[in-house]
């Protein structure tokens, strides 16, 4: 049976974020708000639970396009080969924010990733998961929660995502109700930005 936390974005408690992380660590999967819709996440170090999340995705891991979630762009360099000035410009600008940006990948990828070229950057103007990322000590990998209800295709409440999650995950954080607009895609790893998808981020960062 998966754990249920109620955890206030404006003031985030210390010892709820503990109890998440420490799921994180041991491979658990949960789910979490963000800016934006709420996510499914685990651990990017652990590769049982990211083989999980493909399992529930549907797609195997070498072949998935999740995100990754960053606490600020400090660790960027651990993931990202280096970039020019105008792309560090427009991350400073966006981030943290409701934006997902596609970025050339570096050999010191995960394993399971060491094949992409890319990889997705994300930095939610979320306290509760950039308090859960900085004190776990590395990044979350990310993927959305998608709801099969065409009407709503995410879900935003806190109580019926865990209604439906709790046998699947290891621990749902209610953050208060999601947004249903996912994050903008932009796509930055070639010579002029791209914008992939038009979510809930202006593209006035551009």
């Amino acid at each position: 049976m998966s754990q249920f936390i109620k955890i206030y974005e404006d003031n985030p408690n210390e010892a709820a974020i503990k109890k998440v992380v420490d799921v994180l660590r041991d491979g658990g999967l949960i789910i979490y708000p963000t800016d934006t819709v709420y996510g499914l996440g685990c651990d990017i170090t652990n590769t049982k639970a990211l083989e999980r999340i493909a399992k529930i995705k549907g797609i195997k891991l070498e072949k998935a396009n999740f995100s990754f979630i960053c606490s600020d762009l400090s660790n960027l360099s651990d993931y990202v080969k280096q970039i020019d000035t105008s792309t560090f410009k427009i991350l400073k600008r966006a981030l943290p924010g409701p934006y997902t940006f596609i970025l050339p990948g570096n050999n010191d990828l995960p394993k399971e990733f060491r094949k992409k070229k890319t990889v997705g950057i994300r930095v939610p103007d979320n306290q509760i998961v950039i308090d859960v990322v900085r004190m776990l000590g590395n990044p979350i990998v990310s993927t959305s929660i998608y709801d099969e209800d065409e009407v709503l295709e995410y879900s935003t409440d806190p109580e019926l995502i865990f209604e439906k999650w709790q046998n699947i995950v290891d621990l749902v954080i209610d953050g208060g109700y999601g947004d249903n607009v996912p994050s903008t895609i932009i796509d930055l790893s070639g010579y002029e930005p791209e914008v992939v998808r038009e979510g809930k981020g202006s593209l006035d960062i551009i």
